[in-house]
């Protein structure tokens, strides 16, 4: 019996068949909170109603038939991504192939055996469970960036448009898209040490003394200690960025002094795209620089500040670039 504090995965079964569903049961009731319908009317609704972790879904039905039912949760953005297992008779491989056209993960064949039954329930809540920890991490990563701008006089839309600079120029260099995705939400997190720089050095209105810009060059070590270090994905990422924006191909950066391919590509991507917003958007000590201008000014600087081969890059971007300006202005 389920129970308020009952954190099990919750499993709704749908088949028309009572003795199908007494056998599901005896399958996962040990494991799992279960629910049942024995049409495709009231699959929808329960799935709306209670959110299940997943689906197992019949085929034959009167009424709606599970492809239509799959479809019709596929159709609907408060249940799409609640994962659905196919489980039917029909077992040639175009039943199968149709399943997967209507969204199924997965297609398990009549008569069940328990055994393939549980593990197919178990490996799709695992990457259920996966997908959920990636979006809190990304999560967390969003909003440590949101912290970050509190502390800074730059707009929240800065961050958003150079992120965007940012996947656009990874994708003009041949990375993979899921990488250049991954930088994207990296990217906001460039500036998070600035959140352990006094208010007085950041929020200074004139030009800072000598003793001022070495605590404020201490700002992309603090970040990479808020962020620490990971294997993979974005927080990977946002570690490089946070540490090494400041670089410069020819050495002169900070906080290591890299020079060239010494820099990560994340970093060197992210700190062009920096750039040209810092140029094209107003601040309290400058107007904003036209586009070409700006343009102009990194090419000029390629090779020094910037890596030469994204700067030869960025440059047909433009049109690109406008569109983001645009659509996330001030």
């Amino acid at each position: 019996m389920n129970t308020p504090h009952d954190h099990r995965p919750s499993v709704l079964i749908v088949d028309d068949e009572p003795a199908n569903l007494h056998v599901l049961r005896q399958v996962l009731d040990a494991d799992y909170q279960l629910l049942f319908a024995t049409s495709g009317a009231r699959a929808l609704e329960l799935a709306r109603a209670q959110a299940p972790d997943l689906i197992l879904l019949d085929v034959m039905m009167p009424g709606m038939d599970g492809y239509s039912v799959c479809a019709a949760l596929k159709a609907d953005a408060q249940t799409r991504a609640i994962p659905v297992i196919f489980v039917s008779a029909l077992g040639d491989a175009g039943d199968e192939a149709r399943g997967f056209e209507a969204g199924a993960v997965d297609y398990i064949t009549k008569p069940v055996r328990a055994a393939v039954v549980r593990a197919r329930v178990r490996t799709h809540l695992s990457l259920v469970q996966i997908d959920e920890l990636r979006e809190s991490r990304l999560q967390i990563v969003q909003r440590l960036g949101r912290a970050a701008e509190y502390k800074d006089n730059e707009t929240g839309m800065h961050v958003i448009r150079m992120s965007h600079y940012a996947r656009l120029l990874a994708l003009a260099a041949g990375c993979s898209p899921r990488w250049a995705s991954d930088l994207l939400n990296a990217a906001p997190m460039h500036d998070v040490g600035k959140i352990g720089i006094p208010d007085a050095v950041l929020r200074k209105p004139g030009p800072l003394d000598a003793h001022e810009w070495a605590i404020m060059r201490t700002h992309p070590q603090i970040g990479a200690e808020i962020i620490g270090r990971h294997p993979s994905g974005v927080l990977q990422l946002a570690y490089a960025v946070a540490l090494s924006h400041h670089e410069k191909w020819d050495g002169s950066g900070y906080p290591h002094g890299l020079a060239g391919e010494a820099i990560p590509l994340e970093a060197r991507i992210v700190a062009l795209a920096d750039v040209f917003d810092a140029l094209t958007s107003d601040r309290p000590y400058k107007r904003a620089w036209p586009p070409e201008q700006a343009i102009a000014h990194i090419q000029e600087q390629a090779g020094r500040h910037f890596d030469p081969a994204l700067a030869a890059l960025f440059t047909p971007l433009l049109p690109q670039l406008l569109d983001i300006r645009t659509r996330w202005a001030d």
